[in-house]
């Protein structure tokens, strides 16, 4: 007999096809080595005490259970001309006890919502902005694919001087560049000044799209690295691909230093140490042409011509693997990395000003309700950010809208309760087991706040998009199965 777990997710997985009633196909690529998030079980103060520690409970000792499910597998959408949803007759009635648990705090808003009809089934301060933690990678995830599309890819390129004496390493803002990508790229380079026949090369490193400080205001932290448009492995000095980490002071230096060494590997003489410089700009038509990149993690290719000063390119995966992965992972530098690859499409500075201008901007044009909101970074680490609970569910009531699929990813990319990415370690206790395998949502954590905002299908497979915020919480471990307990009473019950 299948254990319970097992049973719920091949449930869940038969009618998730349906439930996303929003309709429109889709298919969710792999990122099964992705960061773990930053949001790792620690101890919690009851009180804000400065810093911004994301936690979470650790999911039991052993192997981890299977069938391990989306976002990793493909998934149809399609649409339905279902009657409304099957709930209880009236919601408030078990939603409203289960808001006042007292492990959530004095400060909570909740809005639940048929992602179909966009009509709203329960609200309880719904439009108040309050602070999200992680939930906000849904806005920042939501803005940059609406600005760029589910196939934009985020290139870091080689550029030669006029002489041919200098080499520029130039970052476009791709956190996700690991060292065989940065080894393709040397080997590239190498293979292209051989062509020009330059015996000896200095390196320089630009890394300049990004504006403003790199730090982030919550200061030195393991959660984030310094926001650099040039880094490698996100910065982690520990080889590490999860959790929190030693992170280099320099990111855009370590990763120009390691492409010097790997370009004198390549068979390039390499003069003196790299040094920040600014990229000369490429001779017109000298730019690596489509397919000079195949994918991440295959190779880069030089450009063609003698005259050519851009020397090779290697690109991040799409965009909508990138939104996946963050939101799985509840991934910090890769969610300030859209933030500001959305600034840059809006014409703002890359910052982390910019980034907030642009990412409500983003969201306004949607439609949805900005009034109230502030986005102080795309990863949620500041208390200063401000999200209502109806924005998140409209947020997330877009991405079901069967007229815009390019924002799909931030559906499939929700962990599974029980199952997946940070949601792994729950809905393993009591009443919550019921959302086990059926609940998809994105946790946020910081001291004394959490938040769960996601979907959930009924019992007649109506989408549902939720989103619970609680602030002043004594700590995660009450708030935590509190939420989780909230949305498994939106799940099919037996």
């Amino acid at each position: 007999m299948p254990e319970p777990r097992t049973w719920q997710l091949t449930a869940c997985s038969a009618v998730l096809g349906l439930a996303l009633a929003a309709g429109a196909a889709t298919a969710a690529g792999p990122w099964d080595n992705g960061q773990r998030k930053a949001e790792r079980a620690r101890a919690a103060a009851a009180t804000p005490t400065g810093g911004a520690h994301h936690v979470e409970k650790r999911p039991p000792a052993g192997p981890p259970r299977k069938p391990a499910p989306a976002p990793s597998a493909a998934g149809v959408l399609r649409a339905l001309d279902a009657p409304p949803a099957g709930l209880k007759d009236d919601l408030a009635a078990v939603l409203v006890p289960l808001l006042a648990d007292p492990g959530l705090g004095p400060l909570r808003t909740a809005s639940v919502v048929d992602a179909t009809t966009g009509r709203q089934l329960y609200g309880e301060g719904a439009t108040t902005p309050m602070t999200p933690a992680s939930t906000i990678k849904i806005a920042t995830s939501v803005a940059a694919l609406s600005a760029l599309g589910p196939d934009h890819r985020i290139p870091t390129t080689v550029v030669a001087s006029a002489d041919g004496r200098t080499v520029t390493l130039v970052g476009g803002g791709d956190p996700t560049l690991d060292r065989a990508r940065l080894k393709a790229l040397a080997t590239a380079t190498a293979r292209a000044l051989k062509d020009r026949g330059a015996t000896g090369v200095r390196i320089t490193y630009d890394a300049r799209l990004y504006r403003g400080p790199a730090r982030h205001p919550i200061g030195p932290n393991e959660n984030i690295a310094p926001v650099s448009a040039l880094m490698l492995d996100e910065g982690r000095l520990d080889g590490s691909r999860s959790g929190p980490a030693p992170r280099a002071a320099d990111p855009a230096r370590d990763t120009a230093t390691a492409f010097a060494e790997l370009l004198t590997k390549a068979g390039t003489k390499v003069q003196g140490t790299p040094a920040p410089g600014t990229a000369p700009k490429p001779a017109q038509g000298a730019e690596p042409g489509p397919g000079a990149e195949p994918g991440p993690g295959q190779g880069a290719e030089p450009a063609r011509g003698a005259k050519a000063a851009a020397l090779a390119r290697t690109e991040s995966a799409p965009l909508s693997d990138l939104v996946e992965r963050t939101l799985t992972h509840s991934d910090n530098d890769l969610a300030e990395a859209l933030a500001r690859q959305t600034a840059l499409a809006r014409k703002q500075p890359a910052s982390f000003t910019g980034a907030g201008k642009a990412v409500r901007a983003e969201l306004t044009t949607l439609g949805l309700p900005t009034a109230g909101t502030r986005f102080a970074d795309g990863s949620g680490l500041s208390r200063d950010n401000r999200l209502s609970a109806a924005l998140l569910t409209g947020l997330l009531t877009r991405a079901a809208d069967p007229d815009r699929p390019a924002l799909r990813p931030v559906l499939t990319g929700l962990p599974v309760g029980g199952f997946s990415g940070t949601l792994q370690g729950r809905f393993d206790t009591g009443p919550a087991t019921t959302g086990a395998g059926l609940v998809r949502a994105k946790t946020g954590t910081l001291t004394g706040v959490n938040t769960l905002a996601g979907t959930v299908v009924t019992a007649d497979g109506r989408l549902l998009a939720f989103a619970f915020l609680a602030g002043r919480t004594p700590s995660p471990y009450t708030a935590q199965p509190a939420l989780d307990r909230l949305s498994a009473a939106l799940a099919p019950q037996g």
